[in-house]
């Protein structure tokens, strides 16, 4: 009996139908075709087999084997860590490896990162605290550690440098990677390389992560997202239309709710709805969209993977427990939050020259104040008095139910803080003070050394 591809089941043309599958592409998977081992990285040819999901390793016996047609040829893939912050509580805690563990804070706060566990019971990233723990009251809250997390993520950064420089992270714990043209420098395809990578994670830093390999960045950041956790899931060209066919418009980057509502009021709720409508009438009914919707329906992307993409702001918040005016405690929050900030532009190695706060009334108000330096700074003592001279001149005592503090208007670091404050003499030994801060914790932990400011 011949096995069909598994994406073809159930395709266009109404439920429990088979799609039809092109003939060079069927044909394509009666032949022999490349799969690789994830565990041992055996490469090696199997059949028509590979499509069941039954086809083990001839030298290990793994079932974590990823066979397709086009695995050896493509190179461009999306890494995505599998519950990045959750993985690293759960290797720096063991005790907690089989439980369900929700990163994130306070009965008001958010969910940051849910591990797969608590994700079984519907708990997601965005999701108010207290919807989570009612889904799921058995889950362990740990509070974020964000600078564990950025050296987790450099160190898996470093990684990814041994393979490729070209290398676009999305955030601490995503990246797109172009592998173009590094097989004969590693002697070894793309996907190997990948392979190894998620092998290394694993085995080095104790966390795991998914990879989608496709011909372009769009459908390579759907294939991270088949196969989660620790998976490995391929797109090819040949199979590009037919793989999106029966798939939800919702998969494009930047379809919410508002869009989807869009889309399906003009009929569109599949990529194959999407592709029945040419482009003047999509950029008529969309504008400026209607002509990125046209490409994508096709599965056509030509970004391309971009080492310095920029990052326009750098920002954090927090949702407190409770409404509160109380100065001192807001002031503490604003510390924080500062120095949270500063963390993360320094592990960016970025600066910004603006200075932004927000506070959230309990009625949902929402204040939005900006202050310019006189030079872009990564120091949280810069970015804290900014933050709390705007806060100072915002002329509302609140309650408030939410406060953030960020930074904008980026730029390298080492274009920033060059002139030093002229009417603040101390300005330079604060900078100094701090830069020893850092080394002392990056040596000791991140609680070796605090502010006092920061008990409020």
């Amino acid at each position: 009996m011949e096995i069909w591809p598994d994406y073809a089941r159930r395709g266009g043309g109404g439920e429990g139908r088979i799609a039809p599958i092109p003939l060079d592409l069927w044909q394509a998977y009666r032949r022999p075709m490349p799969a690789l081992c994830r565990d041992c990285l055996t490469p090696f040819e199997t059949g028509p087999a590979a499509a069941s999901g039954l086809l083990r390793c001839p030298a290990c016996r793994s079932p974590r084997v990823t066979a397709h047609p086009e695995l050896f040829d493509l190179s461009i893939a999306h890494m995505d860590c599998d519950a990045f912050y959750a993985s690293v509580e759960k290797r720096d805690n063991p005790a907690l490896r089989d439980k369900p563990v929700i990163v994130g804070g306070g009965r008001r706060g958010v969910v940051t990162t849910a591990c797969y566990i608590a994700r079984i019971k519907g708990v997601r990233s965005a999701m108010p605290m207290f919807q989570a723990t009612r889904l799921c009251p058995e889950a362990v809250i740990v509070k974020p550690r964000m600078q564990v997390y950025v050296e987790v993520s450099r160190q898996i950064r470093a990684m990814m440098e041994d393979m490729t420089p070209a290398i676009e992270p999305l955030s601490l714990d995503e990246a797109f990677l172009d592998l173009t043209g590094t097989t004969r420098l590693h002697g070894a395809p793309p996907a190997v390389m990948l392979a190894r990578l998620l092998k290394q994670m694993e085995t080095e830093l104790g966390i795991g992560g998914s990879v989608g390999l496709s011909h372009n960045k769009f459908l390579a950041k759907l294939a991270s997202d088949l196969d989660k956790p620790r998976g490995f899931s391929v797109i090819g060209e040949a199979e590009t239309e037919d793989f999106l066919a029966p798939r939800s418009v919702r998969l494009i980057w930047g379809v919410g709710q508002a869009a989807a509502t869009a889309l399906e009021a003009a009929g569109i709720r599949s990529f194959a709805d999407l592709r029945r409508w040419d482009r003047k009438a999509l950029s008529e009914r969309f504008g400026a969209h209607g002509n990125r919707l046209w490409h994508l329906a096709r599965g056509q992307d030509n970004r391309r993977v971009t080492r310095n993409a920029s990052v326009k702001s750098i920002s954090n918040e927090t949702t407190f427990n409770e409404d509160t005016a109380d100065a001192d405690v807001l002031d503490g929050h604003i510390w924080r939050l500062a120095e949270k900030v500063s963390d993360r532009a320094k592990a960016k190695d970025l600066a910004g020259r603006v200075v932004v706060l927000k506070l959230k009334r309990h009625n949902h108000r929402l204040l939005t104040r900006r202050g310019t330096l006189r030079d872009a700074s990564q120091m949280a003592e810069v970015i804290y008095r900014k933050a709390r001279e705007l806060y100072d001149q915002a002329g509302d005592a609140g309650p408030f139910r939410l406060l953030g503090v960020g930074i904008s208007d980026l730029m390298p670091a080492a274009r920033g803080d060059l002139s030093g404050d002229l009417l603040d003499p101390d300005a330079a030994r604060r900078s100094a003070a701090e830069v020893a801060r850092d080394r002392i914790r990056a040596r000791f932990g991140q609680d070796a050394i605090t502010k006092g400011r920061s008990l409020r």
